[in-house]
């Protein structure tokens, strides 16, 4: 079997893309798309067993990944793996900045270095990977960025540390189309809802009858998949999307559009898509 996308299988063609947290979930997925539609792809992730996994199964499907291990909230360890990727692959068009983590826990109970190493993972490391795919190659070539925020709107309670690092994760997209667009670079954000991704396994025990309801809180009653963020992070790469900078696109099934206080009736009509052929369901929907 083979990666399932709606878009033509040349459309990134020769073209090389940075995944950051490649080794799992949403950029996993969005790691085979792109690697299905020609692309060369670069996994970077800071475990080796993982993006090596994930290298090895792009290759066996017919396409060509790199893997690499690099902490992104470390600044000179960044700048030597971006160097190293477009000396690899011999030049670079793109970036999803799509690793990042978080802990659940009230705001009163986190302490400072727990609050400063979730704002370094999902806000400095992105910050970081973007400075230097834009000044080793973007600055010079033009492309385009992704960053992969999450569903803060209304805050994020319960995870208040990686709701203001997603905020500013947006408020830096929005500054650097601006400072970055005379270089012909694009950037962009997503925002992913409840999407039934592998990161559900990593909560407590105690959060797991919480995580299989998530579904009813969304207007059309389900989760996503990842191969729905899959596919608006490669139309965002795309040229299709030549006209978009500075956005962000909310994939939440309409999640955070006011549902608090409008009661949702039956869902119909509404079926998943989901092309990635090697998905795996994450264990917390799948246990009894």
């Amino acid at each position: 079997m083979s990666y399932r996308s709606v878009f033509h299988p040349d459309l990134f063609k020769g073209q090389v893309f940075i995944v950051t947290g490649g080794g799992s979930g949403i950029g996993r997925c969005t790691a085979h798309e792109l690697a299905s539609l020609g692309a060369r792809v670069a996994l970077v992730g800071r475990k080796a067993e993982k993006v090596e996994a994930v290298k090895a199964e792009i290759i066996e499907d017919g396409g060509i990944a790199s893997a690499h291990v690099c902490d992104i909230r470390e600044e000179e360890p960044v700048k030597a793996t971006v160097k190293a990727i477009i000396e690899e692959h011999g030049g670079l068009n793109g970036l999803v900045n799509n690793a990042g983590g978080q802990f659940q826990a009230p705001l009163a109970s986190i302490n400072q270095k727990g609050w400063e190493t979730v704002v370094r993972t999902n806000l400095t490391g992105g910050f970081l990977m973007a400075r230097e795919a834009y000044t080793q190659a973007l600055s010079k070539t033009g492309g385009a960025i992704v960053n992969i925020v999450a569903d803060m709107w209304g805050g994020m309670p319960g995870m208040g540390h990686s709701g203001a690092a997603r905020a500013g994760m947006v408020n830096f997209t929005q500054t650097a189309a601006v400072e970055w667009g005379c270089s012909g670079v694009r950037v962009n954000a997503v925002a992913p809802g409840w999407i039934a991704s592998s990161g559900m396994d990593n909560y407590p025990e105690h959060m797991k009858q919480w995580i299989r309801s998530l579904g009813d809180n969304v207007p059309i009653k389900r989760m996503g998949t990842e191969s729905e963020v899959s596919g608006a992070i490669c139309f965002l790469l795309s040229p299709a999307a030549a006209f978009i900078s500075g956005d962000c696109l909310r994939i939440d099934g309409a999640a955070s559009q006011g549902g608090r206080v409008w009661p949702f009736a039956k869902a119909k009509n509404n079926e998943p898509f989901n092309g990635f052929h090697r998905a795996v369901t994450p264990r917390v929907l799948s246990d009894d």
